[in-house]
């Protein structure tokens, strides 16, 4: 197979759908070998699984950026806004529903823009610090805080995608990324901790970075769509009588946005949403992951969440579970997922587990569960009737 690089040559010389958005008039398919026709490996004028996973994983490696969860496979919205990008490239329609800014929306470059001040350190430890972009303004700014995915266990805050970055600046809005001690040397909720202490210290320095406190929101993807719940659904957990000045700020957030995010981390919710999804006969332990050089489901659990016992491990996993926590004066969410509930599950084992643990269900029942309560859940997937694009159109309904 040739390079993404050959492919993307191929895309501005193959021939231009005049005059209608190829967004629109094309399965994902079609739209896929236009401009990659080097994927077609069998030459049967079909995408296949298997063509599209390999094409999926050359692309990754050649351009980690368009994984934007961090999953290291490519989710059906994530090859949409490939698609877009190479739409874009070529100075065709873009549909209305799409962000604007960077390349997108005629705003400046992000790739080129620094932070306004980076590594800013909010905790002790190395990984406690966070990069701030300020919008430009006389007034004070509202503020987007990005958290990154990675499983808890790898991440950093350069993932925040240089595009998004620049959509949210043009629309007058500050932009944070943090990091977060990994489960590899601290259990967690640290990693939440760790989020909140950084939103406050954001907060302790409001008058001083031209931040409205007032209008604060978080967004990111996996276990960054975790915590940003988490911070979003708690009771607010500002110490009004500590003599740290931070810790009196307070922890709640006007809004939150989340892609692929899990709203429960309860075995019980696994078996009974995720693996009917396999039609088998497997087990919650199947999608467990070897932590530390521990391979044990239950001592890799406890591990994760810091219990002596499975049953301790359970409940502080249940005190950090969306869903647990959604009560009905929370803020609202727009969530985002890469596929419809109904899409086939993949054949490609390499895949499956990263489709399973970032599926639509998890959106769907967090939203159940909201409607319930009159808590706004827009929830968007591929086929979805949801008034919101995109995050970015999302924060600037409710943050400006």
């Amino acid at each position: 197979m040739k390079s993404l690089r050959f492919f993307i040559s191929l895309s501005f010389l193959s021939l231009t759908v005049c005059g209608v958005s190829f967004l629109q008039a094309e399965t994902f398919g079609e739209r896929f070998l236009r401009y990659f026709p080097q994927a077609d490996a069998d030459k049967d004028g079909m995408l296949s699984e298997k063509e599209e996973a390999a094409v999926s994983k050359r692309i990754i490696q050649r351009f980690p950026r368009v994984d934007a969860n961090g999953d290291g496979v490519l989710s059906e919205e994530e090859k949409e806004q490939l698609l877009v990008r190479v739409a874009a490239m070529r100075g065709e329609p873009i549909a209305d529903n799409q962000p604007a800014g960077g390349f997108l929306g005629g705003g400046r470059s992000a790739a080129k823009q620094k932070p306004s001040i980076a590594n800013f350190s909010y905790g002790e430890d190395e990984r406690n610090v966070f990069d701030i972009w300020f919008a430009e303004s006389k007034d004070p700014t509202p503020l987007a805080v990005y958290i990154h995915g990675g499983g808890f266990k790898s991440g950093s805050k350069e993932k925040l995608r240089p595009e998004k970055l620049t959509a949210l600046l043009d629309a007058g809005i500050s932009v944070a990324a943090i990091n977060y001690r990994f489960v590899t040397t601290d259990p967690l909720p640290t990693a939440h901790h760790d989020a909140k202490r950084a939103i406050q210290v954001m907060r302790s320095k409001a008058d001083e970075w031209n931040i409205d406190k007032e209008r604060v929101a978080a967004f990111g993807g996996s276990a960054g769509a975790q915590i940003c719940m988490w911070l979003a659904y708690s009771d607010d957990m500002a110490n009004a009588s500590s003599d740290d000045p931070v810790e009196r700020e307070s922890t709640r957030l006007v809004c939150v946005a989340t892609t692929g995010g899990q709203t429960s981390n309860q075995p019980d919710f696994y078996a009974n949403n995720i693996l009917p999804l396999l039609g088998s006969e497997a087990t919650v332990d199947a999608l467990m992951k070897p932590l530390g050089g521990v391979s044990d489901p239950e001592e890799v659990r406890m591990k994760m969440w810091g219990g002596s016992t499975p049953e301790e491990a359970n409940e502080t996993a249940k005190e950090c579970s969306a869903i647990q926590l959604l009560s009905a004066d929370d803020p609202p969410i727009f969530m985002s997922y890469g596929m419809p509930p109904d899409a086939r599950k993949p054949s490609d084992k390499a895949r499956l587990r990263g489709w399973l643990i970032h599926h639509v269900v998890f959106g769907t029942k967090l939203k159940e569960k909201a409607d319930e309560l009159g808590v706004e859940a827009d929830l968007r997937y591929p086929g979805a009737d949801c008034q919101y694009s995109s995050e970015v159109a999302f924060f600037r309904d409710k943050l400006r």
